[in-house]
């Protein structure tokens, strides 16, 4: 009589309760939450009380701020161009630094060759740039999207390059054994394994995405986010400046859950982790 045996590892499953399955999760999230709560408190009553509210203002003028800007929809439109600038830029720089790192890192002696180059142009701070972009660009939108294009594409092509180039050899030389063309290499191996690289880099610009357009709209615009600064600061609206960062604050935090949902994706052949 034969006996079917079934082959593979035994999965058993776990009976966990709500809170061992989201436990951490929410302690963490209710800590932020009771942290910045504290915080507020803290700032409203340290306004005009220990510190001259004309220098830091205070939550609830903020708040009233907001609410009078969404009101007459002066942050609607602003915001939107500013989204605008800084989800185009972040797409072209992205993708053209994923592309660049991953094609030049790939050929050893090309990437060797321009390595000191790529290193000299990072180092240029990038606001020395919007006057020469304006030049070249004028002060439309158009502007600020490359510039804050500009700004991505080092930090991802940088973050990308040095993914591909830490690959483990080994596999590498693994699928050359089997027969592997270089075109299998490059999809099967180096690309998922440089995909950690990638996600940083995707991480790391997001701010500066945010940092090209709003530098762009500081130098030259009459509209986005930058220009409310810019004319909040005119008029010692404190309460106006820090307006606009929360908002700032807040377009880059769904920027880095856009980009953490998109790592989990990318990831899902690694262990969860606890």
């Amino acid at each position: 009589m034969t006996i079917a045996v079934d082959a593979g590892p035994v999965r058993v499953g776990l009976e966990r309760t709500w809170w061992q399955r989201h436990g951490a999760t929410t302690v963490v999230w209710a800590t932020r939450v009771v942290l910045l709560a504290v915080l507020l408190v803290l700032w409203e009553i340290a306004a005009d009380r220990w510190i001259d509210s004309t220098f830091i203002s205070r939550p609830s003028d903020i708040v009233g701020r907001l609410a009078e800007w969404s009101a007459d929809g002066t942050l609607w439109t602003n915001t939107w161009i500013t989204v605008q600038e800084i989800v185009y830029g972040f797409l072209l720089g992205a993708a053209a630094g994923a592309l660049a790192g991953f094609v030049l890192a790939s050929m050893n002696l090309v990437y060797r060759v321009l390595d000191p180059f790529m290193m000299a142009l990072y180092s240029i701070p990038k606001v020395a740039l919007a006057p020469l972009f304006i030049v070249w660009f004028g002060i439309g939108m158009h502007m600020k999207v490359l510039l804050a294009a500009v700004t991505v594409f080092f930090l991802v092509f940088l973050n990308t390059a040095a993914g591909v180039r830490e690959v483990d050899r080994g596999l590498i030389d693994a699928v050359r054994l089997m027969g592997g063309t270089r075109r299998d290499i490059a999809r099967k191996v180096v690309l998922p394994a440089s995909m950690t690289g990638v996600l940083t880099g995707l991480k790391v610009s997001i701010p500066y995405a945010l940092i090209g357009a709003v530098i762009g709209e500081l130098v030259a615009s009459n509209r986005g986010l930058g220009y409310l600064i810019n004319d909040a600061a005119a008029q010692f609206d404190t309460a106006g400046v820090f307006a606009t960062l929360v908002v700032l604050s807040v377009i880059a935090g769904v920027l880095n859950v856009f980009v953490g949902l998109i790592g989990r994706r990318v990831n899902r052949w690694k262990p969860a982790d606890d």
